[in-house]
């Protein structure tokens, strides 16, 4: 067993954004950067979005955290949204979800121009992955990718099963997978709550990406010896133990699944940092391309 280490694989790849933005400095161009829009307190959006700004502090971006109350409405998000993509210093938007309930967050997300779309959900930039054209990736799914390429996995011909259908983790995902790249070339199987024999099929997986927000679901019997195990799902579980009163919990029943692994992503430490490197790299890129 080996482990897909996203903290690692995440760092190498800001060191080399950092390189590229200085050298851009250097030469006198336009750096990157991000904004980010935050609606309410919810304490997990408040660490994802906080590790977001850090990273890009450390990357030599530039951002700009745009906080709202979470009685916001929704027209108002939506006028903000406009100024950001009318704005030339902004290369990259990203609504942190989840929104309240009271907003529409497919409108808000279409409401982003797609040359600004760094969290790759727009519907045009979804149809450019789709049809394998250069676009924006959600920067989950794109993650994983850069991770199975740090770590130099061999995915052709190995048969993938995604657990979850989500349009942020497991459709981009199974398009990825699919596609005729590498990492890539996989069979593809996507299993999800109307799945009736979903231990037979994963036990058939290669790899396995366990996306569907359930704490431990993936069991030492439902993994065949040898399989690579992406693990997603990360949930706040109560740990009257601990400082914060909680620990973090992958989909995948770790303790008991990693010693039949070749490959496994940790939690935390796995699929989240490279969702922020991802993210990264989306913003250079929207840089590089819109200036």
């Amino acid at each position: 067993m080996q482990i897909l280490d996203g903290k690692l694989a995440a760092q190498a790849i800001k060191d080399a954004l950092k390189l590229d933005v200085a050298q851009r400095a250097n030469e006198g161009k336009k750096i990157p950067h991000l904004a980010a829009i935050l609606v309410g307190n919810n304490g997990a959006s408040e660490t994802y979005v906080a590790a977001k700004v850090k990273s890009c502090e450390e990357t030599g971006f530039k951002s700009t955290l745009v906080r709202f109350e979470s009685t916001i409405d929704e027209l108002q998000l939506l006028e903000e949204i406009d100024n950001l993509n009318n704005d030339p210093d902004i290369d990259g938007i990203l609504v942190q979800l989840p929104l309240p309930k009271h907003i529409d967050a497919k409108k808000v997300i279409d409401a982003i121009s797609p040359a600004k779309d760094v969290d790759g959900f727009h519907p045009e930039s979804v149809g450019k992955m789709v049809e394998g054209l250069p676009t924006f990736v959600p920067a989950t799914p794109y993650g994983i990718m850069l991770l199975l390429k740090h770590y130099k996995i061999d995915t052709k011909g190995k048969h993938a099963i995604v657990i979850g259908r989500s349009n942020i983790v497991g459709r981009p995902m199974s398009i990825l997978l699919s596609g005729n790249s590498n990492p890539g070339n996989c069979t593809v199987t996507i299993c999800h709550s109307h799945t009736t024999n979903l231990k037979e099929l994963c036990l058939q997986g290669d790899i396995i990406v366990a996306a569907l927000g359930i704490p431990e679901f993936v069991t030492a019997d439902m993994v065949k010896p040898g399989a690579i195990i992406i693990d997603v799902g990360i949930t706040r579980v109560e740990d009257s133990s601990r400082k914060s009163g909680f620990r973090l919990k992958g989909d995948v029943a770790y303790a008991e699944v990693a010693d039949k692994t070749d490959w496994i992503t940790p939690v935390p430490g796995g699929v989240g940092p490279m969702t922020i490197a991802a993210l990264m790299k989306n913003t250079y890129q929207a840089c590089v391309e819109n200036n």
